[in-house]
């Protein structure tokens, strides 16, 4: 058996920390965590998937065949085509995406605009990013000016009820401003334009509204849901392709009887495990494992305020500040990074199809 990951970079990128300053430790080679397990890797974009042929080809023209392909694409930000946006804004959906925000921050002086960002979506990436963005403009000398805009009437409209004021709370204190109800229009080198008619004078505008599955998606013949995923059974089987596994944002699969996974690494890594031992379980005729997990929780960064951790799909609040703070730092440096040893065992260990406890 043969074992091969095609990826457009040679890294692991721990992408849910973009938003913060210090992106030392989110980069991971590839070579140190598939090298140790015998895993073959190649620094390759695919292109186009044949899934009647059993191909992929990349971007160099390459093909690969296959006996079962599990397709662990990915996502990326959503970025319509409004006039400008490709030209002046930045995001945080890649880790050189993120660098180049870092970089253009520095380099930022003069007046007022200068020091504004504007952030647009106020989802739990965009509350993220623009909570922790004040201090790092302080850091750089400038008295910050942060406005959070979002079409939604709420910020943080999927927060729920429970949530909603703790973050509201943490976004006045932290001394950001939220523009609701409104989108934007146009973006240009020097300000952004809203629906509301309003111009806010910036220099930089951060694009945090929304994500949509890999493109590879579209190439299967299959329905596709909002977001561009396809559907899969409990074993992680896309329904309607033979022969074709996925896992994480690409995928949507059921985690319970009532709901579908979300965009997050809480559903795609445990994802990624079940995939990985089904396709080997379906090459050889073993039993396959049902992927369900019965529990559901979200963690808020919330910057210099602390953090919001809910429980359940109506996210009710079970700790805030300083509490929930702890538990957001030991999920992003430790809970969600692969073994570092280069052991074997210790890779395999955490790739096996096991379920954590709630953080």
């Amino acid at each position: 058996m043969e074992v091969t990951v095609l990826s457009a970079q040679p890294f692991h990128d721990i992408r849910v920390r973009n938003y913060e300053d210090d992106l030392s430790s989110c980069r991971i080679p590839l070579a140190e965590l598939l090298d140790p397990v015998g895993v073959a890797h190649v620094t390759a974009e695919v292109t186009r998937i044949d899934v009647d042929a059993r191909t992929v080809t990349t971007s160099a023209g390459a093909a690969y065949g296959y006996d079962r392909l599990v397709l662990a694409a990915g996502s990326r930000v959503n970025k319509p085509d409004l006039p400008g946006l490709r030209q002046f804004g930045f995001d945080v959906d890649t880790y050189d995406g993120a660098m180049r925000l870092r970089r253009h921050l520095e380099t930022l002086s003069g007046g007022p605009a200068a020091a504004t960002v504007v952030v647009v979506g106020a989802g739990l990436t965009g509350i993220e990013t623009a909570c922790e963005l004040p201090h790092r403009l302080r850091e750089l000398g400038m008295t910050p000016r942060v406005v959070l805009v979002d079409r939604n009437p709420l910020v943080g409209s999927d927060m729920g009820a429970s949530a909603r004021p703790v973050i509201q709370k943490a976004l006045s204190d932290n001394g950001v401003e939220c523009r609701t109800d409104v989108g934007v229009t146009a973006v240009g080198p020097a300000g952004v334009s809203l629906t509301s008619g309003e111009q806010l004078d910036t220099a930089t505008v951060v694009w945090c509204a929304g994500m949509r599955a890999s493109a590879l998606t579209e190439q299967l013949p299959v329905a596709h849901d909002r977001l561009g995923r396809v559907a899969v059974d409990d074993n992680l089987r896309v329904i309607g392709v033979p022969a074709m596994f996925a896992a994480g944002d690409v995928a949507a699969a059921r985690m319970d009887d009532e709901h579908l996974s979300v965009m997050s690494c809480q559903h795609g890594r445990p994802m990624g495990r079940y995939a990985g031992y089904n396709v080997i379980s379906d090459l050889f005729g073993e039993p396959l494992l049902a992927l369900r997990i019965p529990w559901y929780v979200t963690v808020l960064d919330l910057g210099p305020a602390g953090a919001v951790y809910t429980e359940g799909w109506d996210r009710m609040v079970v700790a805030q500040g300083d509490q929930a703070k702890t538990t957001k730092r030991t999920i992003n440096t430790k809970r969600i990074y692969p073994p570092l040893t280069a052991s074997r065992a210790d890779l395999l260990a955490a790739a096996a199809p096991e379920l954590q406890a709630r953080p």
